[in-house]
C-alpha cells in the first residue's frame, strides 16, 4: 500500500534560528508587524509499507537517521493512506 508522509523537521526551543531572525528582520523592514519568525523543513514522502503502523514507524526512522537532528529538531509526522 502507498502512503503520503509528511514529515516537518523545527528547531527545539532555545536553538538559534538565524534564518528566521533575518527573515523577521527584514519582514520588519517592509512594513509586516511581526513579532518572530521559526523557519523549519517539509518532507513529503510517498512510500510503500504493508500498514499505517509500518509507514509510521519508517517515517520515524527516516527522522532519526537522516532528517532530523535529536540534539536540536522536533519532528512531526503525519500520514495519509493513497486512495
Amino acid at each position: 500500500m502507498r502512503y503520503h508522509v509528511k514529515i516537518e523537521v523545527s528547531l527545539k526551543p532555545g536553538h538559534s534560528d538565524p534564518e528566521g531572525e533575518t527573515t523577521a528582520r527584514l519582514l520588519k523592514e517592509l512594513g509586516y508587524r511581526v513579532e518572530a519568525v521559526n523557519v523549519g523543513k517539509v518532507y513529503n514522502v510517498v512510500l510503500e509499507a504493508a500498514s499505517r503502523k509500518e509507514a509510521k514507524t519508517k517515517a520515524e526512522e527516516m527522522c532519526k537517521r537522516l532528517l532530523a537532528n535529536p540534539t536540536k529538531d522536533d519532528y512531526a509526522i503525519a500520514i495519509e493512506e493513497e486512495k
